[in-house]
């Protein structure tokens, strides 16, 4: 028996329609849905304050202060946080799902956290230092946490999760009562969500981690190595990766190539392409207001990472020219 022809697209067109109408057994309203490709572009945008809403939290000195009381110096408090849900999976399953960060460092926070405290410990510090924190410096995110935080929260439960064990994981986390800090984690579990997608499309590349750091660094144009290094990445491992990619095609001695730039943004793109999800169930209208309450605050927020750890930290938090 004959298979049946499919056109190129077709199936990605048919997925995506799959998706959208799939969810929760209902069809998605088209009243407040954007065209394709202003969805799309929506999509890069609450991205940019999904990131930074979270993001400058890995470098607060209050989350620092707090891991250190601890027993975690430096980044590796930061590790132990994110890496919470995956815990009791242990230091190789959660550098797997980190993909870029060192898995030396993973291992010497899973050791640490074992000796001097729980990763129980560590969540709550991190969560004491966000409440904090915000407060302290964008004080005017709080409410727009609180109001969008039950509707952030329908839309996490639905995501599809298979693929995603990070955001899968932080699903299993308690659910504070606070709500601005539910809110906060709402949009941490969406940043997960985002962020296990983007590696699945890293992996589908062919890429390893630090070769992936290492061509981001190319693509955004910083000193060299900065990024793998900044990550943990052994500088074995950053020279076995330029080695790769240079034979590749993909970095040359000035940079990226125009191959490695066109691979670079494609994963930035089908990225957005394929995080629209949650977005296109809240609707246009909602994002943009989810969009329009967080920027302001999130410029501050960004400013604090410039202040805390410097302009090349958290990349995705930054508008590109």
């Amino acid at each position: 028996m004959e298979s049946e022809s499919v056109e190129p697209g077709d199936g990605a067109t048919r997925a995506e329609g799959f998706l959208l109408r799939s969810w929760w057994n209902r069809p998605v309203s088209t009243a407040d849905r954007a065209p394709d490709a202003e969805l799309v572009a929506l999509t890069r945008r609450i991205a940019r304050s999904v990131q930074t809403t979270v993001g400058w939290i890995f470098w607060d000195p209050g989350a620092v202060s707090r891991y250190e009381a601890l027993g975690l110096p430096g980044p590796l408090g930061y590790i132990a946080a994110r890496a919470a849900p995956l815990g009791p999976a242990g230091p190789e399953a959660i550098a797997a799902a980190f993909g870029s960060i060192s898995p030396p460092a993973i291992a010497a926070a899973c050791d640490l956290v074992a000796r001097h405290s729980s990763f129980a410990d560590v969540w709550a510090a991190r969560d004491a230092a966000v409440v904090e924190g915000l407060a302290a410096h964008a004080p005017a995110i709080l409410e727009p946490l609180a109001d969008f935080g039950t509707e952030l929260w329908e839309l996490v439960e639905h995501l599809p999760r298979v693929g995603r064990v990070l955001f899968a994981a932080h699903l299993t986390m308690p659910r504070p009562t606070d709500p601005v800090l539910s809110g906060w984690h709402a949009v941490n579990c969406l940043r997960e969500w985002r962020g296990d997608t983007h590696w699945a499309l890293v992996v589908a590349a062919g890429l390893t981690g630090t070769e992936a750091s290492v061509l981001h660094n190319e693509w955004l144009g910083y000193e060299a190595d900065w990024l793998p290094r900044s990550r943990g990445s052994a500088p074995t491992d950053i020279t076995t990766a330029r080695a790769v990619l240079a034979a590749c095609g993909l970095i040359d001695s000035a940079g990226a190539t125009a191959a490695g730039r066109a691979l670079r943004q494609h994963l930035e793109d089908e990225t957005d392409r394929l995080t629209v999800t949650p977005w296109a169930h809240l609707g246009v209208t909602r994002t943009l207001a989810l969009a329009e309450a967080l920027e302001p605050s999130c410029e501050l927020l960004l400013a604090r990472v410039d202040l805390t750890a410097g302009p090349n930290y958290q990349p995705a938090s930054r508008i590109r020219d």
